[in-house]
């Protein structure tokens, strides 16, 4: 059939405007494919009729519930619910996104409270988003890595001097309950005031109380300018605390790649590692050690692999990782504190004896480990403390030895004054995280054996002292330490000099 000319010039004209409309709107037009609900659990449910839905898929279900596809067996789909379900009924509709999970990110959630899937808790309004990413992605490679050589100071004397962490490192902090992890955290963060880093804190599994405390304490500290807080609650199903440190680590990641340090602590992963044993046994996963399922160690890892320092061409961010792990009657040998301890590059071991005995941060030095952070710390750290973890180790093991003898010699006894001093100087209150100047000061006096005539009631007082006699009469020596300069012999002489002199009026 003939056509007229113009209109035929017309059709064509109409087509190429609809084609370019295709193309700048990135439309690609996809049938809707459904399912029906077919079971509905405790944070999971069962769903067939989506023939080609992927792995982890997200699933929109009625009441803007989502879902995550985590099970894809011959004749259903085993899905794992972000919301709770008690508004799901068996006949539902199910239908595919055709997308992974995503999360919002960017500079506005500092200093926001957002659940794992982006919504806000804090009562503030919605959340604007630079872009979103997915909540999982694979890790650096090799070649994009760089070593870890800049160090994270967490403020607190034992761990800076005895244990220290690098920009880029994972370190482990693990203990019995009520020992005090989530408090060596903290400190952490609010250490980080000033220092160019974004912190994130994860909450996953904790009580609705405790994490409403932590909140409020990083507002108090002023700690919320630099910090985003992602939430999964103890009573938030448990596909949401599943994917709670994904989506923390992808926040962390935005910033990372934009050249910027950043800091995410994971509070904690034996809960996270209890939400997902229960996810997989209600999903009729085969259950192994300690009824966990077997992908609990690649679970772990993927998420920690990601954690690094990026090459200078790719911006030299880094991600820091400090995930915390709970042990039971001091049982490091278990099977989630087992995983992580060898996925991490050291740990950071919590005493419940000398959480007892008043001891605070409760360190135990001797199962503690740095397997990277001793290459970056500071060279006036290496010039005060390079012996003190040796003998202190020591001193403890003497300690309790010569509780079963009654005479010791004055060698020994003078071995343990000097332990009992240093111990008292490594205490430290919640909440008190000091500079470097303040230690490196503190440090240098205490090996020199200026506190070892000071009562022990009185280390306190005299530390303060010790600090104050750096700041006020050296106060270019801060920058100096701060730079990476070494102490020099002359340097070191004039502070102890100077403490001593302080230290003795103090005692008289």
């Amino acid at each position: 059939m003939d056509i007229n000319p113009s209109i035929k010039t017309l059709l064509d004209q109409t087509f190429d405007s609809f084609d370019n409309v295709l193309t700048q709107h990135d439309f690609n037009p996809r049938l809707i494919e459904t399912g029906k609900v077919t079971y509905v659990g405790r944070g999971n449910a069962r769903v067939n009729g989506l023939p080609n839905v992927q792995s982890e898929e997200l699933l929109q279900f009625p009441n803007h519930v989502l879902g995550l596809a985590l099970n894809l067996d011959a004749d259903e789909v085993g899905v794992v619910l972000l919301d709770h379900s008690d508004q799901l009924t068996v006949g539902d509709e199910v239908r595919r996104t055709h997308r992974l999970l995503d999360i919002p990110v960017g500079e506005s959630l500092i200093g926001r409270v957002i659940d794992p899937v982006g919504r806000p808790l804090d009562g503030h309004g919605p959340v604007s988003a630079a872009e979103r990413r997915p909540y999982e992605r694979e890790a650096a490679s090799i070649t994009n890595r760089s070593p870890v050589t800049v160090p994270l100071q967490t403020g607190q004397k034992v761990i800076d001097a005895l244990i220290p962490i690098g920009r880029g490192q994972r370190e482990l902090i693990l203990g019995d309950r009520q020992t005090g992890k989530t408090a060596i955290a903290i400190d952490t963060i609010l250490n980080q005031r000033n220092q160019n880093m974004i912190c994130i804190y994860c909450a996953i599994g904790q009580r609705n109380t405790a994490v409403a405390k932590v909140i409020d304490d990083l507002r108090k500290h002023g700690a919320l300018e630099y910090t985003a807080v992602v939430v999964a609650e103890s009573d938030a199903p448990p596909g949401l605390q599943f994917v709670a440190p994904y989506a923390a680590t992808t926040l962390g990641e935005y910033f990372m790649d934009q050249g910027r340090d950043v800091l995410v602590v994971y509070d904690d992963l034996t809960s996270h590692a209890r939400s997902y044993r229960e996810l997989s046994l209600l999903l009729r996963r085969p259950p192994g050690r300690e009824a966990f399922p077997g992908d609990i160690f690649f679970l772990h890892s993927r998420l920690l692999e990601r954690s690094t320092h990026l090459i200078e061409s790719l911006g030299g961010g880094s991600l820091t990782a400090l995930p915390i792990a709970e042990t039971e009657a001091q049982n490091l040998a278990a099977y989630i504190p087992t995983n992580l301890i060898s996925i991490t590059d050291g740990q950071i071991y919590l005493s419940p004896h000398l959480f007892q005995k008043g001891i605070l941060p409760a360190v135990d030095v001797g199962r503690s480990v740095s397997r990277v952070g001793g290459k970056t710390q500071l060279p006036a750290y290496r010039a005060v403390a390079g012996d003190l973890r040796l003998s202190y180790a020591q001193f403890e093991e003497l300690e309790a030895f010569s509780r079963f003898s009654s005479r010791l010699d004055e060698e020994t006894l003078a071995t343990l004054e000097r332990g009992r001093r240093v111990r008292e100087i490594f205490k430290q209150h919640q909440y008190q995280p000091l500079s470097v100047p303040e230690q490196i000061a503190v440090l240098l006096a205490m090996t020199a054996g200026v506190f070892d005539k000071t009562e022990i009631n009185q280390i306190r007082k005299a530390e303060e002292v010790v600090q104050k006699t750096l700041l006020n009469e050296f106060p270019d020596l801060s920058e100096q330490i701060l730079e990476g300069e070494k102490l020099s012999e002359e340097i070191q002489r004039a502070i102890i000099k100077s403490a001593e002199n302080r230290i003795h009026t103090l005692n008289q």
